[in-house]
């Protein structure tokens, strides 16, 4: 069970968000993120909420989200994909309290090698209705020297390649920075807690044949060190997973 230890918020974004980004909620899994995620905060456009799951942090990650007008829980499992469910628990719980549910839901890193900045461009084909899910492709886009690890470049083309193979999709990448329709992603039925989040949500994508989009987003270096790509055991751990559902999903239709 997701555990909502707290959820608080300086003031409502939804009180000067645009009406075309009005509807739309970011999500934001933090683990030890203060120096990085006031810059995210400070470059998202105005949008309906903006949650911050902190997954356990021991510095000021929860305090400067608070400070940065994010709604604040906490989610004691630790894990990139229990963080992202106990986003969507909130979500939930709001919807099941009479609030309206969101037209569209943005998954961003709290690291700062996203530009949030770009959220309109990628919320806007759905918006648009010409698509349910959309996806920021770092290898599309213009990337930072060392932004990407060797073995991080790799392995996203080595996994997309599979998934061709086994799905028929279309992917570059599995980048972070993504889009979907709030309802899309509640058919999808997402269950995984740590490294697989990514590539679980487009493998269910392409099973269940959404409009996908990519766009070419830049990246950078992100502040501080990578959980993932910036040690060995992130680096085998995350590459088991991702191969592990590819099969698991792929293998077992």
């Amino acid at each position: 069970m997701t555990l909502v230890v707290a959820e608080t918020t300086t003031r409502k974004r939804s009180v000067w968000s645009t009406p075309r980004l009005s509807n739309v909620v970011v999500i934001i899994p933090a683990l030890n993120e203060e120096d990085s995620l006031p810059l995210v905060l400070n470059d998202l456009p105005e949008v309906g909420d903006v949650i911050v799951v902190d997954n356990g942090s021991s510095d000021a990650t929860a305090s400067v989200a608070v400070a940065g007008g994010a709604s604040v829980v906490h989610e004691s499992r630790r894990g990139y994909g229990a963080a992202c469910l106990c986003g969507l628990d909130v979500l939930a719980e709001r919807v099941e309290r009479g609030d309206p549910p969101p037209e569209i839901v943005v998954f961003l890193d709290a690291d700062y090698s996203d530009h949030p900045d770009l959220l309109p461009a990628l919320v806007e084909p759905i918006q648009s209705g010409t698509a349910d899910f959309v996806l920021g492709s770092r290898l599309r886009g213009q990337r930072e020297p060392g932004a990407m690890p060797p073995q991080s470049l790799y392995g996203n083309r080595f996994a997309c390649w599979l998934m061709r193979l086994l799905f028929g999709s279309q992917y570059t990448d599995l980048g972070p920075f993504r889009a979907i329709s709030y309802q899309s992603l509640l058919s999808l039925g997402m269950t995984d807690c740590d490294f697989g989040w990514t590539v679980e949500m487009q493998i269910k994508a392409a099973r269940q044949r959404l409009r996908v989009r990519e766009i070419p987003v830049p990246y950078r270096r992100r502040i501080g060190t990578s959980k993932i790509s910036g040690t060995v055991s992130g680096t085998i751990c995350a590459g088991t997973k991702i191969l592990y559902l590819i099969a698991k999903y792929g293998l077992g239709r």
